[in-house]
């Protein structure tokens, strides 16, 4: 039994991969699983599922989250922010006028879920009783503590004499990003068949979509839902409309119980989505019981284990699946290797 907790949330996969496991379901993308994932390229064609990471534009989405500021470095002397277009024949002591070389060198400040990104298990915990003691705790996927094992805000929070304000010590992004996160993706074209209104999609219309268009979900394959809505940010050009692009496209129904069994019977890898939050957000909640506010969120990160990947690009891919009959790909998505770090921007690849 782990030593973290004495009981576990129902249904979920704490310990299933050992007492100290920081993966979750990402231990099901094996040897196997990517080799499935490469049988499926027979065209050689790669698409980027990337946003730009300066999209959607301003912070309309969530006020939280900024546009990425690029910035020069600081120069050999100190000088901050004025190494670009250095020409090394009239630098000083490091240069001579024999050298022909110009330099150019940047830091960036940037919000990690500003854009198209990877929630980690470290993104979303929850008040639950994992002593067993009738007492709530502030916990995270399989069992991992907020201030002990996810530390912040607090100076130093890494515990290295750093500059660190918050740390994730343990379930930080590092772990998934080690195991390159390759395997077979499956994509359900939800635009196609729905068009871009705002609505939510229940486990009925889901499988109705599936069968339609011959999609199987296997265990272990990481599941993508095209719903346009990075297609309409990318057309605002970083100008987004403020009150539309909180009321388009579609999203999963969390409310739908039958919706939440199926994502954790079908034992994906991960689940991911080109609107926001994969599912929609509750508003004006009217359930007056002790409850998640973003139920997907709660099971795929608290519960299973299962990674969120949301604002992913998918246009093209579902554009080029759909004229070739098919839905399955080669995925390769590892989040930046950034210990620590519970959110992460990526630039995802569909190879055909």
């Amino acid at each position: 039994m782990a030593t973290r907790w004495t009981q576990r949330p129902p249904g979920s996969t704490w310990g299933d991969w050992g007492d100290d496991d920081e993966l979750g379901r990402i231990n099901l993308l094996t040897s196997d699983k990517v080799l499935q994932g490469v049988r499926e390229v027979d065209a050689g064609i790669s698409f980027c599922l990337s946003l730009p990471l300066d999209f959607p534009g301003g912070t309309a989405l969530n006020q939280r989250r900024h546009p990425p500021v690029l910035a020069p470095t600081e120069d050999m002397s100190g000088t901050a922010g004025v190494f670009y277009n250095v020409h090394m024949s009239g630098m000083e002591d490091f240069g001579d006028p024999r050298y022909v070389d110009v330099w150019a060198d940047d830091t960036v400040t940037l919000s990690l879920q500003y854009s198209t990104q990877w929630d980690s298990l470290a993104h979303v915990g929850a008040e639950f009783d994992a002593d067993g003691d009738g007492v709530e705790e502030a916990v995270y996927y399989n069992g991992y503590r907020a201030h002990e094992d996810l530390v912040g805000p607090a100076d130093d929070a890494r515990g290295d004499g750093g500059r660190l304000r918050c740390f994730a010590r343990h379930l930080g992004l590092e772990h998934m990003a080690a195991t390159g996160v390759q395997g077979r993706g499956v994509l359900v074209d939800l635009a196609h068949h729905l068009g871009h209104d705002w609505r939510g999609v229940d486990l009925a219309t889901l499988q109705e979509i599936m069968a339609a268009d011959d999609v199987v979900v296997e265990p272990g394959d990481m599941l993508l839902l095209h719903t346009g809505f990075a297609t309409k940010v990318l057309e605002w050009d970083r100008n987004p409309d403020p009150v539309q692009i909180h009321t388009m496209c579609t999203y999963l129904d969390a409310k739908d119980e039958a919706l939440l069994q199926w994502i954790t019977d079908s034992q994906i890898s991960a689940l991911v989505a080109d609107n926001y939050a994969v599912e929609g957000l509750a508003g004006r909640d009217k359930d007056p019981s002790r409850h998640s506010f973003l139920p997907i969120h709660h099971l795929c990160l608290f519960r299973l284990g299962a990674p969120l990947g949301e604002m992913w690009y998918l246009h093209e891919l579902a554009a080029w699946l759909r004229d070739h009959g098919r839905s399955r790909f080669l995925l390769t998505a590892p989040p930046l290797r950034l210990p620590g770090a519970v959110g992460s921007p990526l630039t995802p690849v569909a190879t055909v």
